[in-house]
């Protein structure tokens, strides 16, 4: 099993109001490096996207406690399995944002993709810190 664990950014919302707008999948496309992402697909609970170079990933929401946490899980449009947890920490009226992936990734696989990843789990946090800062 590959983790990798996103930066931790700060965000002046509420955790309650960050899960609902984690949780209607329409929305990650805000979050997504639009340079790097083509064929966007969404009906709310799931969504699917080519990333540039690369393969057509699908996620759907797959629980989650709120406001807490969100999980989103790998369609069959995915190259291989994964989860990937938002974990929302509420204190003091700000929100501490972090994502962390699983995937079942073969040692080849997971040298070409890791950095990629964490790069985009990376982006995505910065993304939520900027549309709800």
């Amino acid at each position: 099993m590959t983790t990798i664990e996103s930066k931790h950014v700060e965000i002046n919302k509420g955790a309650q109001e960050l899960h609902t707008f984690l949780t209607d999948m329409n929305n990650f496309e805000q979050l997504l490096p639009k340079d790097k992402i083509s064929e966007w697909k969404s009906d709310g609970r799931s969504c699917s996207f080519k990333v540039q170079g690369a393969a057509t990933i699908g996620l759907e929401l797959d629980g989650g406690a709120a406001p807490d946490h969100v999980r989103y899980k790998a369609t069959e449009r995915s190259p291989f399995p994964f989860t990937l947890d938002v974990h929302l920490k509420e204190a003091n009226g700000t929100t501490e944002a972090w994502q962390v992936f699983n995937g079942e990734l073969n040692p080849i696989l997971r040298m070409m993709v890791e950095k990629p990843l964490k790069n985009l789990f990376d982006h995505i946090a910065d993304r939520v810190k900027v549309v709800h800062g």
